[in-house]
């Protein structure tokens, strides 16, 4: 689908099924940490990835252009860029409504498990 070739074999030292399964539990750990994030309304969370997924944007796109990656790669860079837009023009309209967005979420007081402390 996105157009690398399938090889019947690996030469030895071929490490890319590893590289895959890594990336692979990367993007579910990167999944969860957006549902904790969404569900603590972790606003500031959303902001730093919008950077970073417009960065990612640019290196898959440059591997399409230098020719490290096939031509249908460019779809993946495209989806970051465009998610990165989009949580960015979120974040924007939720500031301008008055949604405050918080480097550091505000820490509660504690409670006491002692009445009276």
């Amino acid at each position: 689908m996105l157009g690398f070739e399938a090889l019947d074999q690996r030469a030895p030292g071929d490490y890319t099924l590893v590289y895959m399964a890594a990336s692979s539990m990367a993007a579910i750990n990167m999944g969860i940490y957006y549902v904790f994030a969404a569900a603590s309304e972790f606003r500031s969370f959303y902001l730093w990835t919008v950077p970073f997924r417009l960065l990612t944007c640019t290196v898959f796109t440059i591997l399409v252009i230098t020719e490290a990656a096939p031509a249908e790669f460019l779809g993946v860079g495209l989806w970051e860029g465009a998610g990165a837009l989009i949580t960015g023009a979120a974040l924007w309209i939720e500031a301008r409504r008055g949604v405050i967005t918080r480097w550091i979420p505000e820490r509660q007081p504690a409670v006491s498990p002692v009445p009276g402390k």
